[in-house]
């Protein structure tokens, strides 16, 4: 950028006659002798002209204004005498001093812009913002006005660069990890890790703002063929059977244990009503049509989840700003429950047609520490599980045989 302002306001009057200046004279270092006056007033006011210049520095490049000034070079020529050196007074001005600087000061600021943060099921992306640039007028305006009043020269425009209010860095300190949790379950069986892996893409990608409320059911939907979920074993009225979406309860349940372990606030969890090989007692999260799992974002800031199902592993995490408090989920069982006797009935074979299995009664906690210390310790829920009673199929013994020494029959895992 190169502005020019040429504005001069010359004093004294150019009709000096036709005298000549006499032989020897010079003004602020230039020979002018022998020069007819009105020659030498312009020789004098083009040196004058040329130093009565302000340059301003700005970070867009420099921009130059001639000043305008009034001098005493006319009365100087016309006492002039032989071999005199002289020296002029020249009081600069600047008319559009503030209109320039403020139109400067317009031209070279800029608003910050925030750092942007995207987010989704592949995970998170940032793009980093860009500074502002602030302009001080008055102070501008006062750095002018001294470089005017000294007949020129050059000036920095008074800028400075300041941060947006959302850096790349705050953006990755609120996304940082809060909490992981991960189960197990069979990769053999097709259809339950099906659904496990549904759900799970379903909750993926979730973020949820301070104050906010998810819901479990609400994200992942009906549990029905039509929602593309499959046949596979679910807990029925304490027992096991074939049902649409059979393991989504997986996925619930690690979700559960990953919200406990990131400081969510658990709105809704239930148990099933028998419990579950995959994580201990009371630290499962049953979903149906009429039980959903829901916590709330307590933070400041939102959360964002990820989540997984692959080579027989569901896990999810919880994203978000630290609060310097760290969870951990501890479970105790208070008694048990046998069950009643195996039922027996006659078949075609020796097998297990259901395992039996203990009953129990649980609670859980929510130990919060801050650094090492335990500060903390709420009970999450206390539940009772129902026992199974066994059923074993036995075939009648062949003519002659009897049953003693006979091998027992061999159980069938069921995963739910």
């Amino acid at each position: 950028m190169n502005k020019k302002i040429r504005s001069l306001l010359l004093a004294g009057s150019f009709f000096l006659g036709g005298a000549r200046v006499p032989a020897g004279v010079t003004v602020d270092g230039l020979p002018v002798g022998g020069l007819p006056r009105e020659e030498a007033v312009r020789v004098v006011r083009s040196k004058i002209q040329k130093e009565c210049v302000l340059t301003v520095k700005t970070p867009s490049g420099e921009a130059e204004y001639f000043l305008e000034f009034q001098d005493d070079v006319p009365a100087l020529l016309r006492r002039a005498r032989r071999g005199e050196a002289y020296h002029t007074r020249v009081r600069t001005q600047w008319a559009e001093l503030e209109a320039a600087l403020a139109s400067l000061c317009e031209d070279n600021a800029r608003a910050a812009e925030d750092a942007v943060l995207g987010f989704s099921r592949e995970g998170f992306t940032y793009t980093a913002g860009r500074e502002g640039i602030a302009c001080d007028y008055s102070e501008a305006v006062r750095r002018a006005t001294a470089a005017v009043q000294a007949g020129g020269g050059a000036i920095e425009l008074p800028c400075r660069a300041y941060a947006p209010a959302v850096t790349e860095e705050v953006l990755r300190e609120r996304t940082r990890l809060l909490a992981s949790f991960s189960t197990r379950y069979s990769a053999k069986n097709l259809p339950r890790s099906h659904n496990i892996a549904l759900a799970t893409e379903r909750i993926s990608g979730t973020a949820v703002g301070p104050g906010e409320e998810l819901s479990f059911n609400e994200i992942v939907g009906k549990r029905t063929a039509e929602n593309g979920f499959a046949v596979a074993a679910v807990i029925s009225e304490g027992a096991y059977v074939q049902g649409i979406g059979g393991g989504v309860c997986q996925a619930s349940t690690t979700l559960f244990g990953a919200a406990l372990r990131a400081g969510m606030e658990i709105v809704e969890s239930h148990p099933h009503s028998l419990s579950v090989g995959y994580v201990a007692p009371s630290q499962d999260a049953m979903v149906s049509e009429y039980s959903d799992l829901k916590f709330k974002n307590p933070h400041r800031y939102p959360v964002y989840l990820l989540g997984r199902a692959e080579e027989g592993r569901v896990t999810f995490e919880i994203y978000g700003l630290p609060t310097g408090k760290r969870y951990e989920v501890v479970s105790e069982v208070l008694f048990t429950l046998e069950p009643p006797p195996k039922k027996i009935v006659e078949g075609s074979e020796n097998r297990i047609l259901r395992q039996e299995q203990k009953g129990l009664a649980s609670e859980s906690f929510l130990v919060v520490y801050e650094g090492e210390r335990e500060c903390a310790r709420i009970r999450i829920r206390r539940d009772t599980y129902a026992c199974v009673q066994g059923i074993e199929e036995h075939a009648p013994p062949a003519m002659g045989e009897d049953r003693e020494g006979e091998a027992p029959p061999q159980a069938q895992k069921i995963d739910t």
